[in-house]
């Protein structure tokens, strides 16, 4: 069997990693963990995108892993880490699975991920077809964790999350999209995020609490 070339093998790491973190941000019930977290994930994308742009000589990919160091690693983190001293939200209250149950989840999630891309992944022709898969785990994974968390927060870093996900999925299968699309999307996230932190203090405010069971309550109510 050839040994595949460093920069492929560099770029399976990324995508395994990215995988990992994903599991680790699943099981993590401290939200400046999770900021954290995220803030990794996205410095992996970033370095998958890197080591992209220098395989295939795309000169756009320097710009989107300028754009996602600056947005997801360091901006948004600021950003959130900020609102969690603000609101003093430190940890995510019981979920609606325990950690192992969780995890059970997300493994089941991860092997549905592979069966769903494997099609996806014969008609690719990019060098990194072998990590849609795991592009379409991350994306069930955050939308795992935004089902299972009751805080606001916590379900705003796994949208967060599921956004990395389209991207790495998109950049594997296309080798990323066209600059002013990723513009778009960057410009999109932010403001969603800007919106949602006033969304956060409105709910602290009303029921002194981020936790999405109050809402509920409220619509019984109503």
């Amino acid at each position: 069997m050839t040994p595949l070339p460093l920069n492929q093998q560099l770029l399976n790491a990324c995508a395994a990693l990215l995988l990992l973190l994903s599991f680790a941000m699943l099981s993590q019930r401290r939200i400046v963990s999770l900021v954290n977290l995220f803030a990794v994930q996205g410095a992996v994308i970033a370095a998958t995108t890197l080591l992209v742009a220098w395989r295939t000589g795309e000169t756009h990919l320097y710009f989107s892993a300028a754009l996602t160091l600056a947005l997801k690693v360091a901006f948004l983190p600021w950003l959130l880490h900020r609102l969690i001293r603000r609101l003093e939200v430190r940890w995510d209250t019981e979920p609606l699975l325990d950690i192992s149950g969780t995890m059970l989840a997300g493994i089941v999630i991860v092997v549905f991920a592979f069966g769903l891309a494997e099609p996806i992944t014969h008609l690719a022709s990019t060098s990194m077809r072998n990590a849609i898969g795991i592009a379409v785990a991350v994306v069930l994974l955050a939308f795992l964790m935004m089902i299972t968390r009751r805080k606001a927060m916590s379900q705003v870093i796994g949208f967060l999350s599921m956004e990395n996900g389209l991207f790495f999925g998109a950049m594997s299968a296309t080798y990323g999209m066209p600059m002013i699309v990723e513009l778009g999307v960057a410009l999109d996230v932010l403001v969603a995020v800007l919106v949602l932190g006033v969304f956060f203090f409105q709910i602290r405010e009303q029921f002194d609490s981020l936790d999405l069971h109050h809402l509920e309550r409220l619509g019984e109510r109503r």
